[in-house]
Order: C-alpha cells, then structure tokens, then sequence
C-alpha cells in the first residue's frame, strides 16, 4: 500500500527472503552450511573470532549499526528533514526495513533493477536517483507502477528529450491515474553530472513533465556529493530552491501534492539540511536527504566529513554520533621478510577507491578480547586477493593471526558482498544480511 504523501514507509515484506537458503558456494558461508537461510543462522553458536566463519569475513556490528540508524532519524526529525537514503550503498532489504522502522520517507535506488529489489520487498516508495534510459529499464519502471503491490515511483529529468522519452513509455504503458511516474527535474553544476545547467533549461524540463501524461512533476533535485567544499554545495542547493519557487510559480506541481526538494550525499547533508530548511514556501515542502552511507558509516572520508559537521554545522544534533560499523577481518598468510606482512583479503574483498583499508584491531586466540596495535601498522597494497601491510619493528603479528580493517566508502565493499554478518560486540553472529548486486 502506497503511504500518504508525507507519510514515512511502511514495513518491509521480509519472509522471502529470511527463506531464501543460501547456496553452498556462497562466497563467506563457513564449509558445510548450503542450505542455511537467513533466519536460520542465529541458533548456529558461530563465532568470528573463534574461527568458525571462513576468512576472509565482512561483519557488521549490530549495536553500531542500529545506533547509526537512530542517530539520523533523530537528526532528521529534530530539523524538519526526511530521509530516502541511498539504497544503492547496501542493497540489502533488510537494512532497508531497519531504515523504515526508524522513519525513513523512502529508499532511494541508481537503476532498474535496484527498483525491483525494492519492489520485490515491499518498498511502498522509491525514488530512483537518476534519468532513465533505454528500452529495458523505462519498461522495468512502468511495469511496476501497474503491477500488484504498487509503489509511488521517483525518476529525475534534465532534459526535453529525457522527457520525452518516459512519456513514450508511458504512452506504451500507460500507469494508473492515480499513481503516474512522478519526476523530480534534476539540477546541476558545469563540469559535473547530469542535470539542468541552467534555470531556463531546468524550467523548461519542468513544463514538458508537467504537459506530458503519466508523468507528474513532483519537485526539484541535484547530487550534492561530487562537489569539493561547502560554498559550492550550498550554491548548488540554492539554485534548487529557484528553480522550485519558479515552478511553484507556474502551478506545475499538483496543488494537492507536496513540493519534493531532495539532494543526496553522505559528506554535506548538513549543508544540504541547512539551505533547505531556510527556504520557505507558501505550500507544504518535503525536504528529502538520500545519504546512505550514515548507516554503517567508514573510518576515512565519511569519519572526516561527520568531523567537520560536528565542528560547523547550526542544525540540531542529537546525543551521540556515527560510528564505524562495517569491517572486513582477515588472517595474516605469510611473514615472508622483516616489516612485512600478506593477509588474506584483497581488492575483490573490500573497497579501495577511497583510500587503502585501515587496520582497527587485532586478536590470536587466547586473547580475551581484540585489541588495537601500535602505530606504523599501515597497509600499503592491494592485490586481487591479498593485502600487503609494512610492519613496526617489534610488531606481534605473526602467520595466522586475525585483523580487522575499517574501510572508506561503504558502497565498494558492499558491493563486494552477497553474504555480510550481524554481529555483537563479542563477534558471534547474530543474523545473515543478503545483498542484491
């Protein structure tokens, strides 16, 4: 069921998937485990730092996680914001339902199929962050808007011929009267992405959504996340909100609808917050974040960006904060010379377009806990599937022991993943999250 326009979403449908058993060569399910589900994997006693999951291992601790997720809908409440966040960073339902359990307005996708999965889970509304293109996917979008368990669907636009051709398909197909395609005229920067480079241009996208039918304008958007710094987001944002006075102007978003202003990133959504909670309208305004990556969080540029909010921004911050969740743990392979180790995890284990992952902790069994090592610790390689680390003198590492790394970018190691655990705070596995890459 469709929620009312300001509504947040509804549960997920989850039963499927918590039966869907996992095949035997999933890549992290431990030796003879094919045919354990998600629901299944709680009761098994399985241990990380024991060395019952293969390695290496992505794990997610629970406990961080879920705080994550009650830090930004505490934050989003506390400003007058909604979150859609970026479902493209985990594509797993069942973060997704942990999202909209704690208020989340919708869960935002990058392609086609990423709006099936959430269709196929019960996501009641998507807003798919991009302008469709091609025969597949604008079928794939309209298939959903008339099939049995409907969604309220999002697609941006930044141009008369992107506009004309979700009306072609919407002429093929056409989607209820009651539930058309709603766009959001996406906006830009020269040099950047897509998007409008100009108001008239933007303005004009607008008046071909609003005079074509099965499409509705729903609002104004732009992605804030490639910008370099502050004044440029906040410029970016500003221009949003003249090109949604302009269209509010012309009357070309229905009366009886919100005006939707969203931008999405995980870096600047202060300032996004910021500019558009100081924009007023005589109208009711839903003003949408879609960052994702808050939920897990990273030890490098997402810890460094939530530094600078701490330190900068005048929105309201609820007790607490981000914190990393995601890790990836792997065992020392070899010692082969002096101030260097190779342990098993490489680049189709875990991101590295933003920056090498960093070494969190370390445990040998009969420790009583993982511990944190001394500095110079640093990794310095990826291969496929090793990572080399230069060592201190005097480092403890030796063959067999187990690391954890924190990582940068949670949507590069996620996408590394079908299999990712749950864990507590004493590393035993809790549940089994499926991805959908």
């Amino acid at each position: 069921m469709i929620p009312a326009p300001g509504a947040p979403l509804p549960r997920l449908r989850l039963a499927a998937l918590e039966a869907m058993a996992f095949d035997g060569l999933t890549k992290g399910l431990p030796y003879g485990a094919a045919g354990i589900t998600p629901a299944g994997v709680g009761g098994r006693g399985w241990r990380l730092l024991e060395g019952d999951l293969p390695f290496p291992a992505a794990v997610i601790r629970s406990a961080v996680l879920r705080a994550n997720s009650r830090w930004m809908a505490a934050f989003t409440e506390a400003n007058g914001l909604r979150i859609a966040p970026h479902g493209k960073t985990t594509m797993a339902p069942q973060l997704f339902d942990l999202q909209a359990a704690d208020g989340a307005w919708a869960i935002t996708a990058a392609t086609a199929q990423q709006v099936a999965v959430c269709h196929r889970f019960g996501v009641a509304r998507v807003i798919l962050a991009n302008q469709p293109v091609g025969r597949q996917a604008l079928a794939q979008l309209f298939s959903v808007l008339s099939g049995s368990g409907r969604i309220e669907l999002y697609c941006l636009a930044d141009s008369p011929e992107g506009v004309a051709a979700l009306a072609a398909a919407a002429t093929a197909a056409p989607p209820p009267a009651d539930n058309p395609l709603r766009v959001l005229v996406e906006v830009g920067v020269a040099g950047g992405r897509t998007g409008a480079r100009d108001r008239a241009a933007a303005l004009a996208v607008a008046q071909a959504v609003a005079a074509a039918p099965g499409l509705a304008l729903a609002g104004v958007e732009c992605f804030e996340g490639i910008l370099p710094d502050a004044p440029a987001v906040d410029r970016l944002v500003d221009e949003v909100v003249a090109v949604a006075r302009a269209v509010d102007a012309a009357g070309l978003v229905a009366a009886d609808r919100p005006l939707v202003l969203t931008a999405g990133g995980s870096s600047f959504f202060d300032r996004v917050g910021e500019r558009l909670g100081a924009a007023g309208f005589d109208r009711p305004v839903l003003r949408v974040l879609r960052s994702g990556c808050y939920l897990t969080h990273d030890t490098m540029g997402y810890a460094r960006a939530f530094a600078r909010i701490r330190a900068e921004t005048r929105l309201r911050l609820p007790p607490g904060g981000l914190e990393p969740a995601l890790e990836v743990w792997a065992l020392v392979q070899s010692r082969p010379e002096p101030g260097r180790a190779i342990l098993t995890m490489g680049k189709r284990d875990v991101g590295h377009d933003a920056g090498l992952p960093q070494l969190v902790r370390w445990f040998r069994p009969g420790m009583t806990a993982p511990a944190a090592l001394p500095e110079g610790h640093v990794t310095v390689a990826l291969n496929d599937q090793h990572a080399h680390m230069t060592l201190p003198a005097g480092s403890p590492l030796a063959f067999g022991d187990m690391v954890g790394f924190g990582i940068g970018h949670p949507c590069t190691t996620f996408e590394r993943w079908q299999l990712i655990w749950l864990v507590n705070e004493q590393w035993e596995v809790e549940s089994a999250l499926r991805t959908f890459f």
